[in-house]
């Protein structure tokens, strides 16, 4: 049998690219490697969204090339942002056998037929527990100025209602019981398709799959999250309320230099309209600090805006210049990189506050908790809202649906104990 090792860095859109690779080669008839020591095809799923997870992937791609000195038959392959159409990775590593771009799944499909790999299976979908990732929409057509993933993923183009539902039925059918659509921007799903199904339409499709018990999406822009939507969610039983929606900044002359194309006020109303029709709402954002020619007084607002909206999870970064994007092009990075750290600290500071307190409010409260994993003794899973619980209990409850009481709060994840399985 010929093995296969992924290493997946980056995003749940890497993660599902990721799983739709070992779909095909499983469906080839091979295995998963439990190191790359050991497998005959090497796979680097990379990201470059900053400049710190591109030299992390690069470095990783440099000690991987080694690996073919003792297994000259084993091949490297790379994949994920870090491919550029416009450059030759092999000039840079030689030792890399092929190059193929984020869900390009068909050159990777040519590629391995042409080296006799496979190709005459069936997909077969892989589950790694009761949870899976299903990428719906690939691509980004909102050209933020500062981001890299439109140039690397190209225009959006939406999967068939059909095709997705014939997935994730294939996914229950291993045990999953709980499925997250992906997209860089998901709200834009279906507006290519003939029809122009959008996000509810595919979620109604799914909800009645039986066996499968909690729906979820990431990651939703601001500017296209309506409250004719979520109302529309609302009526979803299956659906659980955690929503992934960038804010990116709270001052309105920095959003408009990211091409963001809403308001502070804008995003204000947005929280309002989840937190009404979702009162335990989970909502996480991410925040970029130290935009160029971002003042003091432009990151207060940020700070201002986080403070006020008291959001479960922030996910802050120091603005890191992508070639390639128009804000590496046209403005100068002119915020001190120890500035820059500063004002990342300071956020990250105030969201451990915040996120402290928020969880302090849910103990002694009951969550209902699907169980992923056994982690360090205890039992992990996550609430509908989407909240890390860790819990003791027998050792037959992976993906059991289980009540758990808060017994104790920390800014990253709940400690219960289980009241019963449902």
């Amino acid at each position: 049998m010929m093995h296969y090792y992924i290493l997946t860095m980056g995003c749940q859109m890497n993660k599902a690219d990721s799983a739709t690779l070992a779909g095909y080669l499983e469906g080839w008839g091979w295995g998963q490697a439990e190191a790359p020591e050991a497998a005959d095809l090497v796979v680097v799923n990379t990201c470059v969204v900053r400049q710190s997870a591109e030299a992390r992937a690069l470095a990783r791609i440099e000690s991987l090339q080694a690996l073919k000195k003792d297994r000259p038959h084993a091949l490297l392959a790379i994949t994920g942002c870090l491919v550029d159409p416009r450059k030759d990775l092999k000039e840079l590593f030689p030792g890399v056998d092929f190059a193929f771009g984020p869900q390009a799944f068909e050159d990777f499909l040519s590629f391995a037929r042409a080296r006799g790999l496979g190709g005459d299976g069936d997909f077969a979908p892989v589950a790694d527990g009761p949870t899976a990732f299903i990428s719906v929409i690939k691509g980004c057509d909102s050209l933020c100025t500062y981001c890299i993933v439109p140039h690397r993923r190209g225009r959006e183009k939406s999967r068939p209602i059909e095709e997705v539902r014939l997935e994730a039925e294939r996914l229950v059918e291993k045990g999953v019981k709980e499925i997250t659509l992906l997209g860089q921007n998901i709200q834009a799903y279906g507006r290519d398709l003939p029809d122009s199904p959008d996000l509810a339409d595919l979620l109604r499709e799914l909800h009645p799959i039986p066996g499968l018990q909690r729906l979820r999406f990431l990651t939703s822009h601001p500017r296209q999250v309506t409250p004719g939507f979520i109302d529309k969610l609302a009526r979803l039983e299956k659906f659980c309320p955690a929503f992934s929606i960038p804010v990116q900044a709270g001052d309105d002359r920095i959003l408009e230099a990211m091409g963001r194309g809403y308001t502070a006020q804008d995003y204000r109303r947005l929280v309002g309209f989840i937190r009404q029709a979702f009162p335990q709402a989970g909502i996480s954002t991410d925040v970029i600090v130290g935009f160029p020619g971002e003042t003091e007084e432009e990151f207060e607002k940020t700070v201002s805006l986080l403070e006020e909206l008291r959001l479960d999870t922030v996910h802050v970064a120091a603005y890191s210049p992508r070639p390639g994007t128009w804000a590496s092009r046209h403005l100068r990075d002119s915020v001190p990189s120890w500035e820059k750290k500063r004002r990342k600290e300071g956020i990250e500071k105030l969201q451990e506050a915040t996120a402290l307190e928020k969880a302090r409010l849910l103990v002694g409260q009951s969550l209902e908790v699907l169980v992923e994993r056994r982690s360090k003794g205890r039992w992990e899973g996550r609430s509908r809202e989407g909240r890390l619980v860790f819990f003791e209990g027998p050792d037959n409850l992976e993906g059991q649906m289980v009540r758990a009481k808060v017994e104790q709060a920390t800014p990253w994840w709940l400690l219960g104990s289980l009241e019963g399985v449902r």
